[in-house]
């Protein structure tokens, strides 16, 4: 079966070859701000990916335009929210933080323009991290009397150190796509919104033609892994490793390599 290519209001969703989704957030003319519509599209297509990916073995996640890949939450609908109406909303955008942080297929994340607040905790928890040279970050919340609450404190502190993510976040600067390379928070830097959506597709196929339980447990074991000390995290290695031994395509894996073959991977 296929994954279902839905008409979001909030979102656009391309598939590339058999096996990659690309997914693009919609709302350019207000720099992909993150709106309450956009908190049910993105838990949606995350949760769906997650419980039901079909054909899906990776997904791109980048923004429409050239001017932001997301610039955070919408201000503009947020201006005169109440107490209850606001933390609603929060509620809502918490639940999609965690989906792409728990999707079991990778997301990479191929950032163009401004990633400000929430947009940048999205990039934070996806998988990893392409960047056009333009890119530029911030988790600004301090400015607004708020703080990061998409997950900010705790995945920018595991990808660039505690000391920096304290600098970053307690000032709230800007920093660029080359810094964010240099302190292991972005992969790689391109020159050009092209050339960073063709590496993005690239490195996807690349992941789309290994094995996809492989590639799922793997991905589980690193996130889970460091969540615990070396020694339980090892034991969750092996038990992850374990399910994959009565699989077919382990099978399947095995014996092209003896045939000298490509291995035609089923995900089963």
């Amino acid at each position: 079966m296929s994954f279902e290519i839905r008409n979001y209001e909030t979102l656009q969703l391309a598939q590339h070859g058999d096996h990659v989704l690309q997914v693009t957030i919609n709302r350019p003319e207000a720099m992909n701000a993150i709106t309450t519509q956009m908190g049910h599209d993105l838990l949606d297509v995350w949760t769906r990916l997650t419980v039901a990916p079909q054909n899906i073995r990776c997904a791109i996640l980048t923004g429409a335009g050239e001017r932001a890949f997301c610039a955070g939450g919408d201000l503009k609908e947020r201006n005169g929210m109440s107490n209850e109406a606001w933390q609603a909303q929060h509620e809502l955008f918490e639940r999609g933080f965690l989906a792409l942080l728990e999707c079991t297929v990778p997301v990479i994340a191929a950032v163009n323009g401004y990633a400000y607040g929430g947009g940048c905790e999205t990039v934070l928890g996806c998988d990893f991290v392409y960047a056009s040279a333009n890119a530029q970050f911030a988790l600004s919340e301090v400015k607004l009397g708020i703080m990061p609450g998409g997950g900010g404190t705790q995945t920018l502190a595991r990808a660039v150190g505690e000391r920096r993510a304290k600098e970053l976040i307690l000032s709230a600067r800007p920093f660029s796509a080359r810094e964010a390379c240099e302190w292991g928070m972005v992969n790689r830097v391109l020159d050009t919104q092209q050339e960073l959506l063709a590496e993005a597709l690239k490195t996807a196929e690349t992941i789309a033609g290994n094995a996809p339980l492989s590639v799922r447990q793997a991905k589980k074991s690193i996130h889970f892994g460091l969540q615990s000390d070396l020694q339980t995290a090892y034991r969750f290695e092996i038990e992850a490793y374990n399910r994959l031994v009565p699989t077919q395509d382990r099978l399947e894996g095995v014996r092209a390599f003896a045939e000298k073959r490509k291995p035609v991977f089923q995900g089963r």
